[in-house]
């Protein structure tokens, strides 16, 4: 009876699976129509406390001589507004090998991310240096990539570890000029180049000023630590209040290892910058002792174009010497200008890290 029953009702009608959202792809020329953002231009680049301690951590604990990392983002209202970052391998091995395995690491870190809903937006990379030499030609190449594919161009993030093994940690921020990156895209930095661009080792580099983010629970407890201590002051007043914090001897430091070292690295640049100077004026004088073989034999294919018209005879084309004699490029002085700007960064570093101070201090212990 219940089956006959059941046999004679309606059936209900079949639940249609939702359906799946679909995320509406812009074209690439109204993406940049729609995004507003990308037409501020950066003033100024946040780093958030564990992006600080991941850096720090990851130039601390490297046991080679290049370290560096990515760097994921947003920017907004022109402040670049980093969160997140994450190291790269480095291997000592076939350079082909290691690209492939960087950028097969990279691309799995940044799927990971996403899978999680955490920041995946690359914005650029971080490199730790030593006494401000950062200046070299895979670094201009790579910043060159970065700023051409990213948005806002990407930006780089120094680490200066001569600094923090004193216990001052400094992060600076940069960008390629819009100069350079001309010139660097024609790939001419000759001397008329240069001229042209008004580039020299000083204007390679935009800094943009670095602000450091924390959490406000982490603020307090510095802040805290910092404070004297009222209990222990009130029951003993005849001592002097001091601050929790260790006390610190570094002015009675007399260690000159990192002193030492950048003057090592300031002399070693002199002398590369020398030996590019020579290699620059042979070459220029070999551009030059050509060019004067070709406009010697121009002059004579003239004169002897002028007899033969008085001769009668058709004019000899002057075409002919540009096979004969070819003269070569004006050479490139973009490796002089870089080592400019290496030399330039260790004086400056030596300043920041003596200031006078420290080799006056070193000489008066010695005597």
């Amino acid at each position: 009876m219940a089956a006959a029953i059941a046999a004679t009702l309606p059936t209900a009608a079949p639940v249609a699976a939702p359906a799946q959202p679909v995320e509406a792809q812009l074209p690439a020329f109204m993406a940049k129509l729609v995004d507003i953002e990308a037409e501020i231009p950066l003033t100024t680049v946040q780093l958030d406390g564990l992006v600080v301690s991941k850096i720090l951590k990851h130039t601390g604990e490297s046991s080679t001589a290049v370290t560096f990392g990515l760097l994921l983002g947003l920017d907004l209202d022109g402040t670049l507004h980093i969160s997140n970052s994450f190291s790269l391998p480095h291997h000592l091995d076939d350079e082909d090998k290691s690209t492939k395995s960087v950028a097969r690491y990279q691309a799995s870190m940044l799927r990971s991310l996403k899978e999680v809903h955490a920041d995946d937006n690359l914005v650029g990379f971080y490199q730790a240096t030593s006494a401000g030499a950062f200046f070299n030609q895979s670094f201009i190449e790579m910043q060159a990539l970065h700023q051409e594919k990213l948005r806002h161009g990407g930006i780089v993030i120094f680490h200066d570890v001569a600094q923090a093994a004193r216990g001052n940690a400094t992060f600076r921020a940069f960008q390629l000029t819009p100069a350079f990156l001309s010139a660097f895209k024609k790939s001419n930095f000759g001397q008329t180049s240069l001229a042209n661009h008004r580039l020299s080792f000083s204007n390679i580099l935009r800094e943009i000023p670095v602000t450091i983010r924390t959490s406000p629970l982490l603020s307090s407890f510095v802040t805290n630590l910092s404070r004297s201590n009222p209990a222990s002051s009130a029951s003993r007043p005849e001592e002097v209040v001091t601050s929790t914090l260790p006390t610190s001897f570094t002015p009675l430091d007399l260690e000159t290892s990192g002193i030492t070292k950048t003057l090592e690295q300031l002399i070693e640049t002199v002398d590369s910058y020398k030996t590019e100077e020579g290699n620059q004026a042979y070459l220029l004088r070999q551009t030059t002792r050509e060019r004067q073989k070709a406009e010697a034999m121009v002059a004579k294919r003239k004169e002897e174009n002028v007899a033969r018209v008085a001769q009668g005879l058709p004019p000899l084309p002057e075409e002919d010497i540009a096979r004969f004699f070819k003269v070569p490029p004006e050479p490139s002085r973009l490796e002089s200008t870089l080592l400019l700007a290496q030399m330039d960064g260790h004086a400056r570093s030596l300043a920041s890290v003596s200031g006078g101070s420290e080799l006056a201090k070193i000489y008066s212990a010695k005597n």
